[in-house]
């Protein structure tokens, strides 16, 4: 079995109910971190994990909503165990300079910490890994592979499939239909989508907004997708703009237009299981 938990299903807008885009998927032993949105770790630990318990971070792209709270991941992982544990980050062309950053950005922090603890005398242990179209050999039982999807400007992005014991599913990240995205599916059970309302966002009367329609994907053309590949299970994320809590069957009615399988959304810690053929 692979369990899906949506630790954020929000946007760039704050929102007191939803977290910034993360997913957790597990298998086995294995956790896996698919993006760090706004308040990923507090999410985590509302899911029963941690940032020590991580086998490594996959991120889509560099959007900054979806790693938001990278730099917390790492100095978490880093403070938070107490012996070198080195947090491997997967990500597109470009991820290591970005990490770089980051890591420059906390040297005053790390100064700091290594000064005053004795026993932490060595500073984040990070290992980057950029990937373009490939599988991803992290050591473990959990299979990760990407393909490029299609995400301009924002470029290049990709998206992650997870295979385990007979279970496969496949995180899209911030797409519109491409084939990069359907190869991925091609075979696996389930797709988590992050979705925007074109129908709503259309009328917003703001150009930034109107720039959102042509890089993202809705219900409509997620559920196609999934459909394309006789998916059984879509799970859709990252609502722009968000539903109440509770809510979303709206939502889930445009979807089921071009959908037959089970449709999956909701609140943060969703949590939604595919079992293995």
């Amino acid at each position: 079995m692979l369990a899906i938990t949506l630790l954020g299903t929000g946007s760039p807008l704050p929102d007191p109910n939803r977290a910034g885009p993360a997913t957790l998927v597990t298998g086995g032993t294995e956790q896996f971190l698919i993006d760090a949105g706004r308040a990923v770790l507090m999410r985590l630990g509302g899911a029963g994990s941690s940032a020590g318990q991580l086998s490594a971070v996959l991120l889509t792209h560099l959007h900054s909503d979806h790693i938001t709270d990278l730099n917390d991941v790492i100095t978490t992982r880093w403070v938070m165990t107490f012996e070198p544990s080195p947090l491997i980050i997967v990500g597109p062309v470009g991820t290591r300079s970005v990490i770089d950053h980051i890591l420059a950005s906390l040297e005053p922090d790390i100064g700091y910490r290594t000064s005053h603890h004795e026993d932490l005398n060595y500073p984040p242990q990070v290992e980057v890994i950029e990937v373009t179209e490939e599988e991803i050999d992290l050591g473990g039982q959990v299979r990760v592979s990407c393909a490029p999807t299609d995400h301009k400007p924002v470029e290049p992005s990709i998206g992650f499939r997870l295979d385990y014991e007979g279970a496969s599913l496949v995180v899209a990240g911030d797409t519109v239909p491409c084939e990069g995205l359907d190869r991925l599916c091609t075979g696996a059970q389930a797709l988590v989508h992050t979705v925007i309302r074109k129908d709503i966002i259309e009328n917003v009367p703001a150009q930034r907004a109107q720039d959102i329609l042509n890089y993202h994907s809705s219900p409509e053309e997620a559920a196609k997708t999934a459909a394309r590949a006789s998916m059984e299970t879509l799970v859709l994320t990252h609502y722009v703009p968000a539903f109440p809590s509770g809510g979303g069957e709206d939502w889930r009615d445009l979807a089921a237009v071009h959908f037959s399988g089970t449709i999956e959304l909701g609140d943060d810690l969703h949590r939604v299981e595919v079992h293995g053929i």
